[in-house]
């Protein structure tokens, strides 16, 4: 009797999935497809991802070596007080570098710095970029208790944005630092290619954050591009892909950065709102725009031209057209991402399992998988994996919807921001997207200035006065 009674929850399970499916596919048609797709390339290989340990794991009779763990231990005591107190002054000197003193050599040494420090010395590990979920798992995991050096990491870096721009960024990140060493013949990437791509951290932020709070693991973290270089080992194909970033990067500055980076998207919010922020002229511009090329990142804002002002009955109609769509995108985003809750959910563990025993036991496949031979001889009932898995993809409807507003939003604040035309005079560097990197002092008259004056002024210093 039992085992008909796991069958037909076998049965119920399978036929449930295959009814939504088909009712999706009905609905959807090409957009359901094109979703999908999309969503498939933005994770590099069919690999599932493995869920944190919120359980012992087994112990077996047999001489099976587990698997070791990727990611360094987490430190305490003195060494998680010297990274915090490291971090804290690279960031107080990143920001005297970049506002104050205005040099980019400074910042580059600074940013060598915390690429052996914070790279290849610690590993990369504690990140600010992947602490994102370890805050994200504290709001949904009662069980879980986070370090305090992982919530300095997080905070740290959005407190200095949100006073001085984005310093962390241009010396302090060991990301950012590995990328901007290759930066060697940057091109400028056309508005066109770098607006949608510019779409791609939100949802990998969206992705992360629906990850870890269905328990599901640590998606940064499984495809940080940088962790196998700064481990000197690592899967070949996150390799392959580290080295195909930075062989890229040769030509477009950062595109991790730009184009992939999550804890990015945060910083770029906060540091629209920054009250000191680097200015490429140190006082007064004089509109030379000598400095509109010297930017590989494409955060230089370039003068407005003169031309016929737009009507502003035109510019507010276009405005409201816009507002009216927000939330309908909100909600129609909102509706495409609860429907894809059964590819989603294949990042949970348990699912993947689920659907693994389902395909073994009707003999689909001739092999079975380390997971479902773990499963098998716990002597789980299936029937009650089968309705974990159900409930998990039910977990991940209601994430998907929240996921899929949320890009909506972000989706119609692009086209908000488009549609709003400001005038400029002069050359101004975009707060969300500046990096302080120094870059453009070199190229403005103001800054040569200042700097003979600098040095003709400490030689009359230290030069004897007859």
């Amino acid at each position: 009797m039992r085992g008909i009674e796991v069958e037909c929850n076998s049965a119920k399970y399978v036929d449930k999935i295959r009814w939504k499916k088909t009712r999706i596919e009905k609905r959807l048609g090409p957009t359901y497809v094109f979703i999908i797709l999309l969503w498939m390339l933005l994770l590099p290989g069919p690999r599932p991802i493995f869920a944190v340990d919120r359980f012992p794991r087994p112990e077996f009779e047999t001489a099976y070596p587990l698997p070791g763990i990727t990611a360094p231990e987490p430190r305490s005591g003195f060494y998680a007080y010297l990274d915090v107190g490291l971090l804290i002054a690279c960031l107080v000197l990143a920001t005297y570098l970049a506002l104050k003193r205005r040099t980019r050599a400074g910042i580059f040494l600074l940013m060598l710095f915390s690429l052996f420090y914070f790279g290849f010395w610690r590993k990369g590990c504690v990140c600010p970029v992947g602490s994102i979920q370890n805050i994200v798992l504290v709001f949904f995991d009662p069980s879980y208790r986070i370090p305090l050096t992982v919530v300095a990491f997080f905070v740290l870096p959005l407190i200095f944005t949100l006073f001085f721009g984005r310093t962390f960024c241009a010396a302090v990140c060991p990301l950012g630092a590995i990328q901007d060493v290759f930066v060697l013949q940057p091109v400028r990437v056309p508005l066109w290619i770098a607006q949608p791509l510019g779409l791609l951290p939100y949802i990998f932020l969206g992705l992360a954050v629906l990850s870890a709070a269905t328990g599901s693991g640590f998606l940064i973290c499984r495809f940080d591009p940088f962790v196998g270089i700064f481990h000197v080992s690592g899967h070949f194909s996150m390799l392959i892909f580290s080295a195909g970033l930075l062989i890229l990067g040769i030509f477009v500055a950062r595109p991790y950065c730009r184009f992939l980076c999550p804890y990015g998207v945060l910083l770029k919010w906060v540091s629209r709102f920054s009250k000191w922020h680097v200015r490429i002229s140190p006082d007064e511009c004089i509109e030379c725009r000598l400095c509109e090329g010297s930017c590989p990142f494409g955060a230089i804002l370039k003068p407005t031209p003169d031309r016929v002002p737009e009507n502003n009955l035109t510019g507010i109609r276009r405005l409201l057209i816009l507002l009216l769509l927000l939330p309908v995108l909100i909600l129609g985003g909102g509706f495409l991402g609860s429907r894809l809750n059964l590819s989603l959910s294949r990042i949970n563990r348990t699912v993947l399992l689920a659907d693994q025993v389902i395909i073994e036991d009707r003999g689909l496949v001739d092999d079975t998988t380390l997971d479902s031979r773990i499963f098998r001889e716990t002597g789980k009932p299936k029937a009650e994996l089968f309705q974990q898995a159900l409930s998990i993809r039910e977990q991940f409807r209601g994430g998907g919807f929240i996921f899929g507003g949320f890009l909506g939003l972000v989706f119609s604040i692009k086209l908000i921001e488009l549609s709003i035309r400001r005038k400029r005079k002069t050359c101004e560097p975009d707060r969300a997207s500046c990096i302080s990197c120094g870059r453009c002092f070199k190229c403005c008259p103001k800054e040569q200035a200042r700097r003979r004056e600098l040095r003709n002024t400490q030689k009359e210093g230290i030069l004897p006065h007859f």
